[in-house]
This record gives structure tokens, sequence and C-alpha cells, in this order.
């Protein structure tokens, strides 16, 4: 751990809290304790583990056979099971580093010295707050410091002079922890000297009222509906500041978590804060006007006022805007780059402008609407657009994350990794349409015979409350969503309907000797057994704990007592008050739509019931409050949906696992998020990436190798990255069976291997390192095509040519053969930035030589036929051709007949004249299996494309 943030060691010397510390008047804890005497048991055997390294199972058992008997002896009864399932959660759970690309072209490393010479007071109370009262997992914290470090070293130091501006994107999942991860950010942001904070917090107040908590819980320390800086007199401390031997940090805020508390300029002239002297806090909604508010109060406390030009300009107050949601409202939707930017984006962008110092970073789980911003939009009043130019990372979720891909299934194509098996909680609804029609209007009247899977959807949920009961979390929250449509109207209807459901059921449950009590009992019980048990016992055993149906029975009362309903919309009074029912524990059912689709945390979600069709994978994305953590209760989790959502579900999975991939892997080439070109698989059922107006920048393109001939034209310059593939090659030529006779030739011909295998092909191409740069020809991506059509019986045998010029200037030993290097003239003289790019490497008679006569002159034939009366780009009339090309030649291979080509290039002037350039092109046969797919690109990916067109180079 960095040293000057970590104090926490062995010698156990951090703050620690205290039992008589919990629950304190006035404190909000995340989520309500489910049993004061196991959670303050729980909280001393986390204090026993060791920091540095995993606790062994030897460890685990003693500490809590230790602890157990302690409590034991105070007359505490703690349930030995119970605790020691919860010690091996926190010891098993797991988070990998954020892996990033950033650009330092204008950028000076910082934070190693200011770790030393800085206070970091904000942090390390953070940090003791998320392992002593959140009791989150070791490594999960440790994973939290690393990540934050990582994106506040891509920020700029704030005591750094001049003017400057840092951009950035945050990558994580829905419902994962971006809310604690830039928590934790502004934490070390505050502590390094940022002096104004301010975070945009969604499009609704109740999800800024909720952001606002978690900030008062994390970073002020004091409930902000009470005082509003750190040294007034309220004294309402919560969160961070509710724990024993910390210290009151200088800090303020003018927001509150009330639902009505966002900015107001009348109350910051109130309030009258000395602006600079310590950091200032602001949760605000993502609203136009709330946004020119603040920036017009900036200006005028600050006279802000640019000597030079004239401009409003705030200088000495480093501005740290943290956009949560990124993707969502504040995108630029005007239809040019050139015209004024839609009104949020524009005030966003204005906001930053008036800063001297300002940094920007997105946090969002569905990034897609961001990498389609135009990197080079810039206007003259409003400043550039929020590409993230300086860094992109992303953030993996912990190993016990309830995620996409856990509930839906992930299919993997890398050799070396499993498939992601869906859990077995998804139920099929099907009964619906008559009751609530796919298209219908806001006037649309619901009957009051609820759909059977409805029914059977609540009392799942009432179910699971008991359950829950059964095993000890009795004053924990459970909510079930309800979203089957996005019109208020309706949505108060089914809310009506579900509550006379809901009394019906109460009142049948509580006449024990009725017939209807016997019925509803029996109708309980068999979905139970036949549907939880069942459930319960796929999951491992340390996972979900087996319950008889008495025990769950005797619960079911006082479980469906306790639910109550709400509907969350626009039109609606009701709330979700999860803190002030946070010693007892909330049981709601909540039905809404829009408001319960971005942000919006649902306390112990369990069972939703989810009709309502998008068509962008992000709204489909965060529509999906059933994501995020279930400690306890996995298995009782339940998603009633449509085949239809399921599948594009499935469909959407696969996109955002494929683009994070693409992050990973502009990270292992430290690539800058200007110069790497991003796409995101596109629908097969008809969705769209992300809404048209924030596609503005995005291209369409279908990309396969099915049919195609990948080629590299761009090559990397650097000694080793030469060597390597001049290395790989050699090997891949060693491994290969004796060349054919007839085909070798001592004077530096080529040489040619038939029969050769999928997998040794795949060798060659994960061995070889193309320029960072090259999009056309990704080695990862082809290789990933082969394995597929190998597995469907395609692509297993190969002809290898090794292409050599009998007339060359130049000669090179290959393993045991000479060759005669081929010539490719650059298109970038003088070549710059340690690469060089040419033409083409193909000569387009090499494509055929592994024809056969039948199929040569049947390629030829529809050469000829695709060529007559088409012109040139000059637009003289095209020659016949005399050699089949394109894809009439493709269209004659066999499955079975691909053609590897390799091309020990001359070296260019700039480089090792000793050692050869190494390209290829890769002739694939159509397939039969494998369907082009279409993705939507980013402007940078679109230009870096090269236009191969007619061009031929000749070999001879």
């Amino acid at each position: 751990m960095a040293s000057g943030i970590n104090k926490f060691t062995d010698d156990r010397t951090a703050p620690t809290l205290q039992t008589s510390d919990i629950n304190k008047p006035g404190e909000r804890l995340v989520s309500p304790p489910e049993d004061q005497s196991l959670t303050n048991a729980l909280r001393v055997v986390r204090s026993l583990l060791p920091v540095d390294r995993q606790a062994t199972e030897v460890e685990v058992e003693d500490y809590v056979n230790m602890v157990f008997g302690m409590f034991a002896g105070r007359g505490q009864h703690v349930d030995r099971n119970a605790l020691m399932r919860k010690v091996q959660e926190l010891v098993v759970v797991f988070q990998e580093d954020a892996t990033g690309i950033n650009d330092d072209s204008h950028h000076e490393p910082w934070l190693p010295d200011a770790k030393a010479q800085r206070n970091w007071a904000f942090w390390e109370r953070y940090r003791t707050y998320t392992e002593e009262v959140l009791l989150l997992p070791p490594r999960v914290v440790r994973t939290l410091d690393r990540s934050t470090d990582d994106i506040l070293g891509d920020l700029e130091d704030p005591l750094k002079a001049g003017t400057w501006r840092r951009a950035g994107l945050v990558i994580g999942q829905v419902q994962s922890g971006k809310t604690g991860n830039y928590t934790g950010l502004a934490c070390k942001a505050a502590d390094a000297g940022y002096k104004l904070i301010i975070i945009l917090a969604g499009i609704h107040n109740d999800l800024r009222s909720q952001t606002q908590l978690r900030v008062d819980q994390g970073l002020l320390g004091f409930d902000t509906q009470f005082q509003k800086r750190y040294d007034e007199d309220a004294k309402k401390y919560i969160g961070v500041g509710a724990m024993s031997h910390v210290n009151r940090l200088s800090i303020g805020s003018l927001t509150d978590s009330t639902e009505k508390g966002d900015f107001h300029r009348t109350i910051a002239q109130r309030a009258n804060f000395p602006i600079g002297h310590f950091p200032i806090v602001l949760v605000i909604k993502k609203h136009r006007s709330i946004i020119n508010n603040v920036r017009q109060w900036l200006v005028d406390v600050t006279d802000a006022k640019d000597e030079k030009t004239g401009r409003e300009l705030v200088r000495n107050m480093p501005l740290l805007l943290i956009d949560d949601e990124a993707d969502h409202a504040g995108i630029d939707v005007s239809r040019d780059t050139e015209t004024d930017p839609s009104k949020v984006n524009g005030q966003i962008r204005k906001l930053l402008n008036t800063f001297e110092k300002a940094a920007y970073v997105g946090y969002t789980a569905t990034p897609f609407a961001n990498i389609l911003i135009d990197p080079d939009a810039d206007h003259d009043d409003f400043g550039r657009d929020l590409f993230p130019d300086s860094f992109i990372h992303s953030l993996p979720a912990p190993s016990n994350y309830f995620g996409p891909e856990h509930v839906f299934g992930l299919s993997i194509d890398d050799p070396d990794e499993d498939d992601i098996e869906p859990l077995p909680v998804t139920r099929t609804v099907d009964d619906f349409r008559s009751w609530m029609p796919d298209k219908h209007k806001s006037n649309h009247r619901v009957t009051d015979d609820l759909p059977v899977s409805l029914q059977r959807a609540i009392n799942s949920f009432v179910l699971t409350c008991a359950a829950r009961r059964a095993r000890g979390q009795v004053t924990q929250h459970n909510s079930m969503l309800i979203h089957v449509t996005r019109f208020t109207a309706v949505q108060l209807q089914v809310k009506e309907h579900i509550d006379d459901y809901l009394r019906l059921l109460t009142d049948n449950l509580r006449d024990r000797y009725s017939h209807m009590s016997t019925k509803r009992l029996q109708e309980l019980q068999n979905l139970w057994n036949n549907d939880f048990v069942p459930t319960s016992s796929a999951f491992p055993a340390n996972e979900a704990q087996g319950l008889p149906w008495d025990e769950v029975a005797e619960h079911l009362v006082p479980a469906l007592q306790k639910i109550q309903l709400r509907a969350i919309n626009g039109a609606a009074k009701d709330a979700l008050e999860y803190y002030e029912n946070r010693r007892t524990g909330l049981s709601v059912i909540a039905v809404g739509g829009e408001k319960l689709s971005r942000g919006l945390t649902l306390e112990g979600l369990s069972v939703s019931y989810y009709l309502r069709a998008a068509k962008a994978y992000d709204t489909l994305l965060q529509m999906g409050r059933w994501f995020g953590y279930r400690p306890g209760y996995e298995d009782l989790c339940r998603l009633y949906t449509t085949d239809e959502l399921r599948n594009a579900y499935i469909e959407i999975t696969r996109a955002t696992d494929e683009l994070r991939r693409e992050v990973e892997e502009m990270a292992a080439l430290r690539q800058k998020p200007s110069e790497f070109g991003l796409k995101v698989r596109a629908s097969s059922l008809g969705l769209t990436v992300t809404a048209p107006n924030k596609m503005r920048s995005g291209t369409k393109v279908r990309l396969s190798y099915s049919g195609e001939i990948p080629e590299t034209v761009i090559f990397d310059l650097n000694r080793d990255t030469v060597e390597n593939n001049l290395k790989n090659l050699e090997n891949f030529v060693q491994r290969l069976t004796a060349p054919e006779p007839s085909s070798h030739d001592s004077q530096g011909g080529s040489i040619v291997w038939k029969g050769v295998r999928a997998d040794e092909v795949i060798s060659f191409l994960d061995g070889y390192t193309a320029d960072s740069s090259a999009q056309r020809v990704r080695p990862a991506f082809i290789s990933e095509y082969i394995h597929r059509c190998d597995k469907v019986g395609e692509l297993g045998n190969w002809t290898v040519r090794l292409v050599g010029n009998k007339k060359a200037e130049m000669f090179a030993s290959i393993g045991e053969h000479r060759l005669g290097l081929i010539k490719r003239s650059a298109t970038n003289e003088p070549v710059n930035e340690g690469r060089q790019t040419i033409r083409r490497v193909l000569s387009p008679l090499d494509e055929s030589t592994d024809l056969t006569e039948e199929q040569r002159d049947r390629a030829l034939t529809n050469t000829r036929k695709a060529a007559k009366g088409k012109l040139r780009r000059d637009g003289k009339p095209r020659v016949e051709p005399q050699i089949p090309t394109g894809i009439p030649l493709r269209n004659e291979r066999r499955t079975d007949q691909a053609l590897l080509l390799i091309y020990p290039l001359v070296p260019p002037p700039v480089g090792d004249p000793a050692v050869p350039l190494v390209g290829f092109a890769i002739s694939f046969p159509f397939s039969g299996n494998q369907k082009k797919t279409e993705y939507v690109v980013n402007e940078i990916w679109r230009k870096e494309q090269i236009d191969l067109g007619d061009e031929e180079e000749d070999d001879r």
C-alpha cells in the first residue's frame, strides 16, 4: 500500500468503532444491522483478521470461536454459524484492480510526492468507515484505495499553477458501488487541495437526496439537514463523523439531503461561506438552471473576471466536477457540433470553462453515449465537449456482485476462460398482454384481475421476506420492484389492484381456520417446495441456507403485515423511507417507471417484475435495478420478465463485456483515449446502442472476418516489437512440418505448408504484436473468430504461404529458409511517430495461389462479371481483370480452405536495417455459421480506418 495514505497496519493503531457508537441518535447507516450482537461480533472478528493477506480457514475458525466465547461470557447470544458464514464472506470476497488508459501529454505526475507531503485525513476517516462501519471486505477496501489513487493521479494537482483542465470517464456496473468509489475520490480530492467539489446526481430529487445522504455519511460527517459546515452548533454527526476518536474536519456543504435540498442562490448567499478556505461540496441535480445558478453565484462571490479577455474566470479555486450517470442528460444531443450544444450539456461545459483549474470525472455503467462524443468538438463560448480525452478507467465489480453476467449468463470466446452460466433466478412471464399490452397509452384501463405471473411474483416476495426473517435477517430492508409501464396514471391503477391483492392475501392468512387460508397456505407451500427449495439447492451450501417449510411458514403473517406499497413516480407523494426505518427495516413493493430506472437504489431488492420494453442498451441496463449485492439472500432473488427482454439482456451483457475488454486491451497497449477507436457491438434484435440523438457522432459498421481479407498495413517500428514479431515468425516456421517440396526455392522464393491446424495459426496470431493504432487488424479478434469457427467445424485446415521474392535486393534467413524480402512503399513519408503505414501488404496474385484450377476459373469469371461496366476512381473504365480477386475469389473457398500469407518486408530506413518487418494477410472463406456483427463506432475508430481501395502492389 501507498505510504502517506494507508496507515492502518498490523499494530491495530487505527481508530476503532466502539459498541456504544453504533446507532447513535441521528446516525444513518447505509444498511440497518440484522442483529446487533451478530454485527458487533462480526466487527470484532474483522478487526482480528490480517490486513496484508487472506486469512486461512484455521485462523477464521479460531477467531470466530474466540469471539463467540467472549460474547457468550458477557451473556450476549450470537449465532455461531451465522457469524462463521459472514466472516467467510468477508474473507473470500475479492475485487480485481481497475484498468485504464490515460493521456499524460500535458500532465505532470504529482500524487506520489503529495502522499508524503499532505495530510490525508478525509480519506483515512472514510477508509476506517468502510472497514469498521460498512464492514466491506478487506481486499475490496484495498482495491478502492488503489482505484481512487489511479483516478486522482490522472487528475491534475490542484496546487499546480496556471490554467488546466482534465476530463475522464470511470466505467462501473449498475448498482456496483460507483457512489462509494467517487465518495472515496472526493475525500482524496479534498485532502489534495480541491476547494470545490460538485456532484451532478441525476435529474430527480429523490436520487439527488439519496446521493447527498451518501456524501453526508462518507465525506462531510454531519447531517446537512441540520448544519451546513463542520463547526456549526447543531452537531448532528453521522457516518464518518459519528465514529469515536475522529477529528472534525473543515468542510462545508450548500446543499442538503432533504427532498428540496438542492442548490439555491439565496441560501448560498445567506450562508456566507469563506470561499477557498476549506472544501465546499455541492450535490445538485443535472438541471440547466441549477447548474447555471451555481456558476453565476461563484462568479459573483469571487468577482471572477479575466482582465485580458474580459470573460468570466474563477481563479485559484480548483474544481472537481463529478458527473454521476454521465451518459444521462449531460450528453450533447444537438444536431451539429458547430451549433450551440443542448442545454444541460452546454451548462456543464460552461461551468467547467469558467474555471481556471477544472477536472471533470464522469461515472457510468453504460458508457455507450460517452464514447460516441466527438473528441474534436469545441465551442467558443461553451468550450470543449465532455469526451474523456484525459483518461478512461474500468472498475471491475467485487466477486460477490450480483451482476448481469450472473443473472443472464455470458458466453466468452476466450478458450482459456469458461463461460459464465446464469443463476437460476429468472422466471418467464407470458400472460400479461391482455392486461398490459406492449403498446398502450396513458389512458389505458387496467383490469383488476392481476396476471397469474404477477400474483406468483408477489407471493415470491412474501416468501422471501419470511425466509429472510427465518435466517435471522429480521431488521433488514426488503424491496420488490414492479415496472410494467412508463405512464404514471397507469402505475397508480396497478398500485391499487396490488393493494387489493395484498389485503386479501393478508386477511386469508390471518384467518387460520378458513378454507381460503388453507388454500393460500398450500399455494405458498407449493411455490416454496417447487421453486425456492430446488433453486437454493443449486447454490453452494455456504451461500444458501436451506430452510424447511415449517420455519418459513411461521414468519409469513408478520412478514406480510410489514409490507408497504409505494408508487414511485413524479405524480405520487410516496417515498422510499429507508432511513426512517433503518433500525427495524422497511419492506416495500415499489411500483414505478422512469424514476426507478436511473441511479436510485432499492435497498434489499429481491423480487422484480419487469415488463417495460425499451430500445436502447443503456436504458435497458439502467432499468436493471435488480443488480447489486445480495448477501445472505442471493438464492431468494427472482426476476420475472419476458423471453424477449431476457434475450435483449443477454445481448447487452455480451456487448458491455466486449467493450470492457476493449478498454482492458487499450490499457495493455498503453493507448491514449484520443488515439484509440472504440466500438460497441450493435444488436441483432433491433435494439439501439443508445438514444438516436446521442449517436450523432456514432457510425454503424459491420465487422466480421467471414469472406474478408484482413491485412497488416501499419507497423510499429519499436525495436522490441520488430524483433518480437520476427522471433514469433521463426518459432512458427519451426513448428510447422516440412514444406511442400515443389514450393521450396533456395533462391528466395515463397515457401508453402498445407494442412496446418487452426491452433497453430492462432498461436502465430497470439504471438504477433500489431501496432496499437491498427484497428482493422486486431490479432486477438482474428484469433477469437478462428476459434469460434473451429468449434463448429470450419477453418480447421489451413495453407500457410511464407512469401518471398526471387529478384529481391535484400535477403534474410528465417529458420532454415533464405527468402528474398518484399518491398512496400510507405504512405507516411517521412516515417513519423515510430510507425510506418503502407497501402497494402498483399499482392493480389498471391491470394489465388492455393485454389484449384476449377476454383480459379470460376473466381476469375465472377471477378470479371463484378467489374463489368464499373469505373475506376479517376472515372476511366476498368480494365478487364486478369486474376481473380476480392469477394468472387473468397466465395470459391471451402470453409476448410483458409490461406495465411506472411510477408517478410524490407525494413524502413529509420529502423534496424538487419531486422525485417513481418506483415500478414488472411484470405477467409465465407462462413456458414458466422454472421457479420454490426457495431457502432466512435469518430476516432472511423477516421482511423484505411480505405484499401483497388491499389495493388507487385512483389515481382
